[in-house]
């Protein structure tokens, strides 16, 4: 259907309308014919139009709310630590890694952690003591990569959930998500399984856009850098491709 384009008196462009409408305008004395092709009339009044409304701020999700980021050691912290803020997140970061054998290593990277944390003034919650037992008794049977790994993600995430439904956060996340060593899918589903269990949503981003940047922020910052994810396994793993929990072996059939 053919449109007019419509003036008011001072020459002000208004809506479109039909080619009927703008003719009846015409034929009734309420506005004036200037071209037919393309159709275009001017009305005999002004129109004031109100002034467009002002388009609202879209706020992101994690504006003022309250966050506890479960953090694996200092390095994935830097770029996870700095990303959630941006987006308006009141960031605490908590310790609670039982995973990272031997003790030696596991107190190492809890200090570099609170080395990051000063230079940063990143509130934290330090789970005390080391419960490398409770792991281990944990995966005993699925020491392969993979396996262990999901028990290790729920260990971490659970009690990370605990802290914050106990502490009254509004959401919590992991920096667990800025590794491609990670399985980004499994920690999202059992997020999300302890969000519904414990009643604090869990945040989910992919930070792996960032795992560059925290190796250069990591140096700034002067953090230890560790060369394997944490577990006995992992190092094991990472010094011997022939290890048997490696996930480049297959496993070797029984009977």
């Amino acid at each position: 259907m053919k449109r007019a384009t419509v003036l008011d008196a001072r020459g002000k462009e208004l809506s479109p309308c039909s080619e009927d409408r703008a003719r009846k305008l015409v034929q009734t004395g309420k506005a004036e014919l200037l071209s037919e092709d393309p159709l275009v009339i001017r009305l005999y009044r002004t129109v004031e139009l109100p002034p467009p409304k002002p388009r609202e701020a879209e706020t992101h999700p994690l504006q003022g709310k309250k966050l506890l980021l479960h953090i694996c050691c200092g390095p994935c912290a830097t770029y996870s630590v700095k990303r959630l803020r941006e987006e308006g997140a009141e960031v605490t970061g908590y310790w609670f890694n039982p995973n990272i054998h031997p003790y030696s290593e596991h107190e190492r990277r809890r200090e570099s952690l609170a080395h990051l944390a000063e230079q940063i003034e990143l509130p934290m919650i330090w789970e005390p003591g080391y419960e490398m037992p409770t792991f281990l008794r944990a995966v005993v049977g699925h020491e392969r990569f993979g396996e262990r790994c999901l028990i290790c993600y729920r260990m971490r995430l659970e009690r990370t959930a605990q802290v914050a439904a106990r502490e009254g956060f509004e959401l919590f996340t992991t920096t667990l998500l800025i590794s491609p060593y990670q399985n980004q899918r499994a920690i999202k589903h059992i997020g999300e399984e302890l969000a519904e269990q414990y009643g604090v949503p869990f945040y989910f981003e992919n930070l792996r856009r960032g795992f560059a940047e925290h190796y250069r922020l990591a140096r700034e910052y002067g953090l230890y850098m560790q060369r394997y994810c944490g577990c006995i396994y992992s190092e094991w793993e990472s010094l011997d491709p022939e290890a048997s929990t490696h996930p480049r072996r297959r496993s070797t059939p029984s009977g």
